[in-house]
């Protein structure tokens, strides 16, 4: 399953019951969390209109994306100061691929976490904090893995979230809450069966980062 269980942006008409939702959430649920405070909440999506409002909350960050990507930038990174103008940002065309999913999907899953639950370790390091994701992407690998298990699928999209402040007001979401990330789910036009990902020496290396990397015996 794991091996086969593909980012999917591409669905068909079919649609995706609440009964088999409900399986597929009913079984992810038990993702591990942080201290198990289980802090993570769905707002599951049906509307087409706040769909819709999901995509244009979607466009400002993608249109930065694509044009860091146009630029030979790593789009959103955190580390180098991107040199894109705003103009560029601007004029830069969003791709369907990164909206349509969200308006062609059976079902869109808005995956929140309860801050005051999260053990954030890296909050005082001067970088970006990682740590406190640990709460809540476990149980979106499973909602994708449990999706997969239903003929299903999806993938894990955070364009949107870079408005954070107008998806909560979108969605009645509180102040405590931090959206991680948007699922759409459907049934796939297409589930490859073989995907291409870095091999465990490429991943690894043993005892020091300079070390060799770990190979089969």
């Amino acid at each position: 399953m794991m091996r086969t269980t593909s980012a999917v942006r591409q669905f068909t008409n079919d649609p995706l019951p609440d009964e088999t939702l409900y399986t597929i959430l009913d079984n992810a649920r038990f993702a591990p969390s942080g201290g198990n405070r289980q802090g993570a909440r769905i707002v599951v999506v049906r509307d087409h209109i706040t769909r819709q409002a999901l995509v244009e909350l979607t466009i400002p960050a993608a249109k930065k994306y694509v044009a860091q990507r146009q630029a030979g930038e790593n789009p959103w990174n955190t580390i180098h100061p991107s040199r894109v103008t705003d103009d560029e940002i601007a004029a830069a065309d969003v791709p369907d691929s990164l909206t349509a999913p969200l308006l062609e999907a059976a079902v869109v899953l808005v995956v929140c976490i309860d801050l005051r639950v999260v053990a954030a370790l890296d909050k005082e390091l001067d970088r970006i904090g990682i740590a406190g994701g640990a709460s809540v992407y476990p149980l979106v690998w499973n909602i994708l893995l449990a999706a997969r298990n239903e003929g299903f699928g999806g993938t894990i999209t955070t364009m949107a979230v870079a408005q954070e402040p107008r998806i909560r007001q979108l969605l009645g979401i509180p102040e405590a809450f931090a959206v991680a990330c948007i699922v759409p789910l459907g049934k796939p036009v297409h589930q490859p069966r073989k995907l291409s990902r870095l091999d465990v020496a490429e991943l690894t290396r043993l005892e020091h980062w300079q070390g060799q990397p770990l190979a089969p015996r």
